[in-house]
């Protein structure tokens, strides 16, 4: 879940710049009751330290290809979010992944060559500026408590998405995954809606599990979470539901693969 400068921006980021007390020392920090960043994402990064919490709300999946990262589905087309308007306000209380909650900081590579991460931000945000109120970012040059606080909430995503990366390798060792599916045949629908493009834990492979593998995978906490993503995955008819009863089913549906 390594982030990148741009070219390659991560999901929500229109464009990212490396804070600096010379240019940025008068930025304020200010808080606001909607995202419309989040208003038409689908699908974001979770890290395996959520998985309890957000299994209760989303679908738990992951993402297709050989780099594959966790994602909470909060729509199953690209550019529908059936849990917030149009605005980016929740329509009820959920669980919002630290993904979100990070914008519009990250830790990013400035530079191939070097692997110190710097603290950047996206620019296109009003969320961070030249404005009067909200917490300051820098006190007489050095970095406020408040923006301490927002490099701490960073480091400790990096340091997740690092253990993220090593349950999915176990995963993989363990040739858990398999190309997920989902068919939903909605009451007065002559075809059902077919979605793909994920991946997901096969079942069979799973019960297939015994003696030292069951034994490592319980006593290093992959079991638990096996069991949070296979539960989660009731939940996409639910997700289904909702794009029903807010008009966003398209006639050909298909979920789209996030780049993380």
């Amino acid at each position: 879940m390594a982030t990148q400068p741009p070219p390659n921006l991560p999901v929500m980021y229109n464009d990212l710049r490396p804070l600096s007390s010379n240019e940025h020392g008068a930025y304020h920090s200010r808080p606001s009751d909607k995202a419309p960043f989040f208003a038409r994402i689908h699908a974001v990064p979770l890290t395996i330290d959520e998985f309890i919490h957000a299994q209760r709300h989303t679908p738990i999946v992951f993402s297709s290809g050989e780099n594959s990262v966790p994602l909470a589905l909060f729509g199953l087309n690209e550019g529908v979010n059936t849990f917030v308007d149009e605005e980016g306000k929740p329509h009820n209380p959920f669980y919002v992944p630290a993904y979100v909650r990070r914008y519009p900081y990250l830790l990013a590579r400035l530079r191939p060559e070097v692997d110190e991460l710097s603290l950047c931000f996206d620019p296109t945000t009003d969320l961070v500026g030249a404005f009067d109120e909200g917490q300051a970012l820098f006190d007489d040059e050095k970095p406020s408590e408040h923006l301490n606080n927002v490099l701490k909430f960073c480091e400790d995503f990096e340091l997740a998405g690092q253990r993220t990366t090593a349950f999915m390798n176990e995963l993989k060792g363990l040739d858990l995954l398999i190309d997920g599916e989902v068919s939903i045949q909605p009451e007065g629908s002559d075809q059902p809606f077919v979605y793909r493009g994920f991946q997901m834990v096969s079942e069979e492979k799973f019960r297939e599990l015994h003696g030292d593998q069951l034994r490592k995978i319980n006593q290093n906490g992959i079991l638990a979470l096996i069991v949070a993503h296979l539960f989660s995955l009731s939940l996409v008819r639910d997700i289904f539901a909702r794009q029903m009863s807010q008009g966003k089913v398209p006639g050909a549906p298909e979920l789209t693969p996030v780049n993380a």
